[in-house]
């Protein structure tokens, strides 16, 4: 299924927004993580599932795949 991008990006921005809360950083900074651990793709990639999900749940999803890619957090 398609998806309009710029719903895409309003999640990504989102859901950036809410790792960063988590994690106590800034919104850059989080960005910055998630794009370094290709979090951005994976998010892309399974938007279908992943825009259904919890904040919370799309956050893990974020940190457990981001720590799959070698992060740390």
């Amino acid at each position: 299924m398609d998806y309009d991008i710029r719903d895409i990006f309003e999640y990504i921005i989102a859901l950036v927004n809410e790792f960063a809360k988590k994690f106590g950083m800034s919104d850059t900074e989080a960005y910055n993580y998630i794009c370094r651990y290709h979090g951005i793709s994976f998010i892309e990639q399974n938007y279908g599932i992943i825009h259904t999900l919890d904040f919370n749940e799309g956050v893990e999803s974020v940190v457990n795949y981001c720590r799959r890619s070698g992060g740390k957090l």
